[in-house]
């Protein structure tokens, strides 16, 4: 008798990994415990209550606060201790609830900011303008072209921010933050002040997004919007983790309800 070749299905490798992360502010608990894993390729969604730790808990991943204690592991990196600078560096990029565009700029020049963590050019390059400087400007319209094509915004390039919609800015804004070339990307409540046509032509950006290999981590109230999205949501009350589940097991969770999401 010959024994056969057992095989077995790998278990996916995390993209992020969070254990134990915990945030004090003063005598105030923000973030408590938290754990959690997010897999590539995918929208991961975070809800909870006003105050209940989502956007420190974004700060704390993306190096605005240093963590009390806990781990964020990124790629099989340690990353608990970088600084905001070093992050877009190492894949990881995000937008922040209120918009950062500079208003008198145009549309492609705000999002060749969100470039200048990729460039390769040293500073003797850039100022004699040799040749790969000059390949990687062009390289860098190229792709901030690309991204405000994928926002629905192909046209409005040389459009100042202050002159584009709502709607439009915050496709500027996630614009800027794919033109560092993240494998991760973090939006706070992107859907905010949107019509009902503007949220779903952020849904078909996101879509885009993940489509195109990048993980989207989503702080979102409205749960409709998220519910559309997410493969997963994790659930934060009181800077703890309540629950995490697909959106059905989110929907019919008793602790869920109780907390945040309601009876109606």
């Amino acid at each position: 008798m010959t024994n056969e070749p057992t095989t077995s299905v790998a278990e996916p490798v995390a993209l992020l990994q969070v254990s134990g992360l915990t945030k004090f502010f003063g005598g105030l608990c923000a973030v408590k415990n938290l754990d959690f894993v997010v897999q590539p390729r995918r929208v991961f969604g975070i809800i909870g209550p006003n105050g209940a730790g989502k956007t420190t808990l974004f700060n704390l991943i993306t190096g605005m606060h240093a963590p009390s204690r806990g781990q964020v592991i990124f790629q099989g990196a340690d990353i608990t201790h970088l600084k905001v600078h070093q992050m877009a560096g190492r894949g990881v990029a995000r937008t922040f609830q209120m918009i950062r565009l500079f208003a008198e700029m145009t549309a492609l020049e705000n999002v060749l900011v969100g470039h200048h963590s990729q460039l390769r050019s040293g500073i003797v390059t850039s100022l004699v303008r040799l040749p790969a400087m000059r390949r990687e400007e062009r390289e860098a319209v190229e792709r901030a072209r690309e991204w405000l094509a994928v926002a629905g915004l192909a046209g409005k390039e040389d459009v100042a921010a202050a002159g584009l919609s709502y709607g439009e800015q915050i496709g500027v804004g996630i614009a800027r933050a794919l033109a560092s070339n993240p494998q991760l990307l973090l939006l706070d409540e992107p859907a905010g002040g949107l019509t009902h046509a503007e949220s779903q032509k952020l849904i078909t950006l996101v879509q885009a997004i993940v489509e195109r290999g990048i993980t989207v981590m989503l702080i979102e109230h409205r749960m409709q919007f998220l519910m559309n999205l997410a493969k997963e949501i994790l659930v934060i009350h009181h800077g703890e983790k309540l629950f995490q589940g697909t959106p059905d097991e989110v929907k019919r969770d008793e602790r869920v309800i109780e907390a945040y999401l309601g009876r109606e």
